[in-house]
């Protein structure tokens, strides 16, 4: 409750297109359903570890629970609580364990509505490896991309209807009759409505190239599917490209111009921006990774390249995210609830506690975001981990997830 929390803690500000960040900021948690509780447990532990160490008691978190999930259904008979929503308003900067997806009518799934409700339009999600992590591929250390995937449209807003429905039936007619398609549509398909819009496409792009820039990244890569769905994801990248043009053209390099007249080098201080197929793409994450920095993408193709590429270092119990827009981010685990494992101290912490590492760089805290990391990889060096890690890793010691936590917090100091 509000109540509770210190009479100096106050709520992060947004003014002029910037983070207002006090030095004891009051933010929301989520514990989450299944194995979220004892995610929260151990990753809260070193968060606060972090800003003490980092800090020395100048700043400090005032943690707000809030309800939503499983937990809040028990309790109020609501997935997601009105209050919830407008404290993530009023708070603005949150972070929360994994979600329930209900089963039945009412929300497709708690994560996707807080998402399009805030308007979080980018699902950002860096993907590099911690040095000691079991991996599949030869190299993960190659791997080292960010990822801004559209949470807002194509499969997100998908508007479906089932085969042999009044509604699919009524489409496909109206369709096949009167737009007269160069392929029909069968009769007796499900058929579905995706949108993709350039107001959608170029905040997202324009994110994707400032963080690039502002961070020092050599090229963003706009993903998508283009030669076959032109006026979609064809579309999503014409305005990319337009837009990169149109507010960056004095930083950027397109990669034709980079081979027609710059001999394939890029000059010290330009961005590259190019695209690929999505299919395409999947491969060259596998065999080139090292060719790639930023990937641009509407919400389908970020979300299997996501994945795809946490399974290269280590899988999503290393893979942190958030979800991000206009002043307003939820940073979360990007794996599931894990139900089986719910209560028994077991699962690794290090997709939450790596996403509060994002949080704390998004906030300008950069200093605790980094000895989070060097604690996760001095953790892992130690080869005393989770049960996901150890498996894999020749002469490991299996340790609980509030172990873990324990040997970060010690490597924090």
């Amino acid at each position: 409750m509000t109540s509770d929390l210190p009479k100096d803690a106050r709520a992060v500000a947004f003014q002029d297109g910037k983070l207002q960040v006090p030095d004891h900021p009051i933010l929301p948690f989520i514990r989450g359903d299944g194995t979220g509780p004892d995610l929260w447990a151990a990753s809260v532990r070193v968060f606060d570890a972090a800003v003490a160490k980092a800090y020395g008691g100048k700043r400090k978190i005032a943690w707000l629970e809030l309800m939503a999930g499983e937990a809040s259904f028990q309790a109020s008979g609501e997935w997601l609580p009105q209050a919830t929503l407008e404290s993530l308003r009023k708070y603005r900067v949150a972070i929360k364990g994994p979600l329930t997806t209900p089963v039945g009518g009412g929300i497709r799934s708690l994560n996707v509505a807080l998402r399009q409700i805030l308007d979080l339009y980018a699902c950002v999600r860096p993907v590099s490896w911690v040095e000691g992590v079991p991996a599949p591929v030869k190299q993960p250390d190659q791997l080292d991309v960010v990822i801004f995937r559209e949470n807002t449209e194509d499969v997100y807003a998908g508007i479906e209807w089932q085969a042999h429905s009044k509604e699919a039936d009524r489409l496909i007619e109206f369709v096949n009759n009167e737009l007269k398609p160069k392929n029909k549509i069968r009769a007796g398909s499900g058929v579905g409505i995706k949108p993709i819009s350039a107001f959608g496409t170029e905040r997202l792009v324009r994110m994707a190239l400032q963080y690039a820039l502002d961070h020092g990244r050599r090229s963003v890569t706009l993903v998508h599917k283009g030669n076959i769905m032109k006026y979609t994801e064809g579309s999503f990248r014409d305005w990319g490209y337009a837009l990169a043009q149109k507010e960056f053209s004095a930083q950027i390099v397109r990669e034709e111009e980079l081979w027609s007249s710059m001999d394939g080098k890029l000059p010290a201080g330009k961005l590259l921006v190019n695209d690929r197929i999505a299919d395409a793409m999947f491969q060259q994450v596998l065999l080139r990774p090292a060719e790639y920095s930023v990937l641009a993408t509407p919400n389908l193709n970020g979300d299997y390249l996501s994945d795809a590429c946490a399974a290269q270092v280590g899988g999503l119990g290393m893979a942190p995210g958030a979800n991000i827009g206009d002043g307003f981010a939820v940073f979360e685990a990007t794996h599931g609830t894990a139900p089986k494992y719910a209560g028994q101290d077991k699962v690794n912490p290090g997709s939450l506690i790596l996403s509060g590492a994002m949080m704390f760089d998004y906030l300008g805290w950069g200093e605790a975001a980094a000895l989070i990391r060097s604690g996760v990889a001095a953790a892992v060096s130690t080869k005393k981990v989770t049960y996901d890690l150890a498996r894999q890793l020749a002469g490991a010691t299996t340790v609980r997830c509030s172990e873990f936590a324990d040997g970060i917090i010690a490597a924090i100091g």
